[in-house]
């Protein structure tokens, strides 16, 4: 602004592009806003993107989560929850996204269930979104802490069913649940699109049974589960299945039509089984696989060609093997090049050899030749 001209031009345009930059906002920054006029005080009521994250009440430059600290924000998203569900203009009927993060604290999670599923029974929500924070996850905890987490999310599970009714999306860590209790959240969420699982469990070597409608995306990392068995899954398109602890056969894959994107990665002990990929992903045409190696050791069988393997890779046009071990030629790979005829690209990152820096990659690439191919290294 110049002298004599103090013209407030941001404030003067109209509401849809104010409303455009401050869905780029997080609700704690949104909120910043109300100081700079009344015009500016009505605006976050309006938004059609609502997104809190806890970790944004953090001091600048802190990345540490200590338990005062993670009262404190946390009540402090609560309060953020509250105050703008409440005031929430009722006119404005759509919400885009509601994406709430959160740690898992007796009342503060009921609160905020609470508000959420007030704003869904009187607005359209397009995409809701939980992502439900553990203070186990910032400190060494034991298997007592995950069954107490466990059950404490189960009670707020059960406190705010109109909250999880509307849930597309859900992320969960460090929590050990009840026999029956992953299969009742699934019945419960049933507009549920993806769902995220990382060290959780039902106890020593139980099954994961899973089985819904509207999945579309499912992530298991890092959980301890005897069995994953895939029942039946028609919209599923994109599965991660990263540390299982099964010696043999950990995964079970039944009606899952549309799966086209794979994510397989473990660490491979001495005792697991080789896996074969016609058996592990048997009942599917994937597209797009990726297979991580954690150890130094693969746990990937090669196959001659069969019916079942060629049935499995009829579809494939892209693969990635991640961190294949030293010592291993890399021809053991192209095992899978003869089974798909619609590969397209096959791609290689190697771990660097003992006193070496970088990464070993090799990319393979077919041409439009039949049959022909080139390779970069």
């Amino acid at each position: 602004m110049e002298d004599g001209n103090r013209e407030d031009v941001l404030s003067n345009l109209p509401d849809h592009i104010l409303l455009t930059i401050l869905d780029r906002l997080n609700v704690r920054d949104a909120a910043r806003t109300c100081v700079l006029s009344r015009r500016w005080q009505q605006l976050p009521a309006m938004l059609s993107q609502i997104k809190l994250d806890v970790l944004d009440f953090l001091p600048e430059g802190t990345t540490a989560c200590y338990e005062r600290e993670i009262v404190r924000i946390n009540g402090a998203a609560v309060e953020a929850t509250k105050s703008i569900m409440s005031r929430r203009d009722p006119s404005r009927n759509t919400i885009h996204l509601l994406s709430m993060k959160f740690f898992l604290r007796d009342n503060d999670t009921i609160s905020i269930g609470h508000a959420v599923g007030q704003i869904m029974a009187t607005h359209k929500v397009e995409t809701a979104q939980f992502a439900i924070l553990t203070e186990a996850h910032y400190s060494r905890r034991g298997d007592d802490d995950l069954v107490y987490y466990g059950r404490n999310f189960m009670l707020f599970f059960e406190a705010c069913p109109g909250a999880f009714g509307g849930l597309t999306r859900l992320k969960l860590q460090d929590l050990r649940f009840g026999k029956s209790d992953i299969c009742n959240v699934l019945l419960t969420c049933k507009q549920l699109k993806h769902l995220r699982m990382f060290n959780c469990n039902s106890g020593v070597w139980t099954t994961l049974q899973v089985e819904h409608l509207e999945l579309g995306e499912l992530e298991i990392v890092n959980c301890s589960f005897r069995k994953v068995v895939l029942i039946s899954l028609p919209k599923l398109t994109q599965m991660a299945f990263h540390g299982w602890i099964a010696f043999q056969d950990p995964l079970s894959v039944g009606d899952v039509p549309l799966l086209e994107t794979v994510d397989l990665t473990n660490v491979c002990l001495s005792s697991h089984k080789m896996v074969k990929l016609s058996e592990f992903l048997g009942g599917t045409s994937v597209r797009n696989l990726r297979l991580g190696f954690e150890s130094e050791k693969i746990w990937v069988q090669p196959e001659h060609l069969t019916r079942q393997l060629a049935a499995v890779f009829c579809q494939l046009t892209f693969v990635h093997m991640a961190e294949i071990p030293e010592g291993y030629d890399l021809s053991w790979s192209l095992f899978i090049l003869e089974p798909a005829p619609n590969l397209k690209e096959l791609y290689l990152t190697c771990r660097p050899m003992v006193r070496r820096c970088g990464i070993i990659c090799v990319q393979w690439k077919r041409t439009g030749r039949r049959g022909g191919h080139s390779r970069i290294a």
